[in-house]
């Protein structure tokens, strides 16, 4: 039974499907936070109220990854007694750091710089895979479908402003270690689910980064106004939203290639961009000639990188 599983889920289309199932949720979260923004009354300049609304959202998700998980097992969802390290060693990385860190850089440089540097975790993810933890090799296909796949999401983002050559570390060098954070999480995943369920990281990993997150945020003075009932069902799909695409990704991981996975993260700024179109009225940057081409890039740089080479089908990770 569980190889069948594990047959199905290293399947390219299975793969493909799932993985933009979780980049087009992750893309509805841009638009879906600044409405969250508006909702909860939360200024532009707020960081530590935008990072106590981080917090709950990401606590409420990894009690729904929990509740959800336990109903489907029929018995309660918790981690093995070791597993307890690995639990707060992933919150650490992929929750509270990358968070923290995004937070923290976004109040100093802009939203266009940093989508691009956070687009660079598909490469550092591939080279923590490779050169870290020895899951696979560095080949020429994955090097040049990054390539193209990160020329994309550069050129989604070339509105003509925002873009410059200046670097500080409380600005772009924070946005680079939320980046780093990120990428370094997916080996750990990996690695991790070798041992434990993915379902069970997911949750748990929320449920202590969220809180960390919250109490951190509210230390420092945060705070949520809710202006209309509207606002709990935004933070409920918030959290949906992280809930089920950090748990699919997490077992795409556990049976497939860092790279074959990760490389779909650069549809998570093409997604952004046309449902911000749609929810926010941003319609030019989605919709003309540079959201196509940006659009196409990326496909191309996805398809270099899964492409199998004839009569060679894909094989086992371990």
């Amino acid at each position: 039974m569980n190889m069948l599983k594990e047959n199905n889920l290293q399947k390219p289309m299975v793969v493909a499907l799932l993985a933009l199932v979780c980049c087009f949720l992750w893309g509805s979260a841009f638009p879906c936070i600044k409405i969250g923004y508006q909702l909860f009354a939360i200024a532009a300049e707020d960081s530590v109220s935008q990072l106590f609304f981080a917090g709950c959202r990401f606590t409420l998700a990894g009690v729904l990854v929990i509740l959800f998980g336990s109903l489907a097992g029929r018995k309660m969802l918790k981690p093995q007694s070791g597993s307890w390290k690995m639990v707060f060693v992933l919150a650490l990385f992929q929750t509270v750091l990358q968070y923290v860190l995004f937070y923290m850089g976004l109040a100093h440089t802009t939203g266009v710089k940093s989508s691009i540097i956070e687009a660079a975790n598909v490469f550092i993810a591939i080279l923590f895979a490779v050169f870290l933890f020895h899951f696979e090799s560095l080949t020429a296909k994955k090097v040049i479908g990054c390539i193209v796949g990160f020329a994309g999401v550069v050129l989604i983002n070339m509105t003509g402003s925002g873009m410059d050559a200046s670097f500080s570390l409380k600005g772009e060098g924070a946005i680079l270690g939320s980046t780093i954070a990120y990428a370094l999480s997916a080996g750990l995943v990996k690695l991790f689910s070798r041992k434990e369920d993915p379902v069970v990281l997911s949750g748990y990993q929320f449920c202590v980064g969220g809180a960390v997150m919250m109490i951190l945020g509210a230390g420092m003075g945060g705070r949520l106004t809710v202006t209309r009932p509207a606002a709990f069902l935004l933070l409920l799909y918030m959290a949906i939203i992280s809930a089920v695409a950090y748990t699919i990704w997490g077992i795409l991981l556990k049976y497939n290639p860092v790279a074959r996975v990760s490389v779909y993260g650069f549809m998570n700024p093409v997604f952004g961009v046309i449902l911000s179109a749609f929810l926010l009225g941003e319609k030019n940057q989605a919709f003309g000639l540079q959201g196509v081409a940006a659009l196409v890039l990326v496909c191309i740089g996805i398809y270099v990188v899964n492409r199998q080479p004839k009569g060679k089908r894909h094989t086992k990770v371990v």
